[in-house]
């Protein structure tokens, strides 16, 4: 005869008879964990631990992915960031992008750790870091190039009418109490002179007027009808110290197109200069060039703008209170261009 209390076996193969929720017995004092809190009562940790626990293999995998790629991108950033380093030294530029970089990497890694933190997947955390830390790869000019094309297009603010800027500059005529410091076109004027042109000019400023000759087909016909061999030949050039002598003839009409200097046709007072100048290969070969030939003297000055100009801009303050050699103004009615090599015609 069977015990009431001895439990009855299953048949085999039978499935095993779960408890009722309600008949759910309760945990004993000694299965609580050690901090005494029950395990049901925070079923969201429960549930955060066990895709965790199961995803565990495909994490492995992205840690090793992206272990792999960390160290491939930090020896090639090794590599890069040593030759940065010794541009680093010398470059402030430089300096400072690699400080502003350093602090992005801290940044990087703070955000992958508060990402992680705040239940977000790790390997979706790694594959932003990852994004981040390859932008530093790049060059600084490629991502300076970037930015720039990312940025929004500048709008430049609305230049003032010509009327506005009139009234302006009459309104600082009015200002009785303003310094003056050169004329406001002696600045372009600077960038659109060659280092030769400087020369020429601080010869003229300091030795005062240059000679110059044009050589003419003479004799009887000359006397009817006289042809031009070789206009406007100098020792400008031999005198000034220039780099370029054969580029002189250029420089005298680039200055004569500022209206820094002009072309008289009068002759220098001084004709020792005349007798130095004629004696010239370039002179001599011209008046070779035909049975008879005629050297018709001729003068270089620098105009009132021009010595204004050299004396605000290519010498000091002190140089320029002095006394130079007078130069004679050009005429009011003088209007002719200079010819080809700065000489003008007859």
């Amino acid at each position: 005869m069977t015990d009431l209390h001895d439990e009855v076996a299953p048949p085999a193969g039978a499935p095993l008879p779960q408890p009722a929720e309600s008949e759910a017995p309760e945990p004993l004092l000694d299965d609580l964990p050690a901090d005494g809190v029950d395990p049901r009562a925070h079923p969201s940790a429960h549930d955060r631990l066990a895709p965790a626990v199961e995803a565990l293999p495909g994490l492995a995998r992205v840690a090793a992915s992206a272990a792999w790629h960390t160290t491939g991108w930090g020896v090639r950033q090794s590599l890069r960031n040593t030759a940065r380093l010794a541009r680093a030294v010398t470059d402030r530029d430089e300096a400072a992008a690699l400080a502003h970089e350093a602090t992005e990497a801290v940044q990087v890694v703070s955000d992958l750790a508060r990402s992680v933190s705040a239940g977000i997947p790790v390997s979706s955390a790694l594959v932003r870091a990852g994004e981040t830390l390859g932008s530093f790869s790049e060059p600084p000019e490629r991502r300076a190039r970037r930015h720039d094309e990312d940025a929004p297009p500048r709008t430049d603010p609305r230049r003032p009418s010509l009327r506005e800027r009139g009234a302006e500059l009459l309104e600082r005529s009015r200002d009785v109490w303003s310094e003056r410091d050169g004329h406001p076109a002696y600045e372009r004027m600077l960038g659109e002179l060659a280092p030769d042109e400087a020369r020429v000019l601080l010869l003229l400023l300091e030795h005062g007027p240059q000679p110059s000759v044009d050589v003419r087909t003479g004799g009887p016909i000359g006397m009817v009808s006289s042809q031009l061999i070789a206009p406007g030949l100098t020792m400008i050039g031999a005198r000034a110290g220039c780099r370029y002598v054969d580029q002189v003839p250029a420089y005298l009409n680039n200055l004569f197109r500022l209206g820094l200097v002009w072309f008289s046709r009068e002759p220098l007072r001084d004709p020792m200069d005349y007798q130095v100048l004629e004696a010239q290969p370039d002179v001599l070969e011209a008046c070779h060039t035909v049975k008879f030939a005629k050297v018709v003297r001729r003068s270089i000055h620098l105009t009132p703008f021009g010595e204004d100009f050299c004396r605000t801009c290519l010498v000091d303050e002190v140089t320029a209170e002095r006394s130079f050699p007078e130069h004679q103004a050009p005429p009011e009615a003088e209007s002719g261009e200079p010819s080809k090599h700065g000489g003008t015609a007859d």
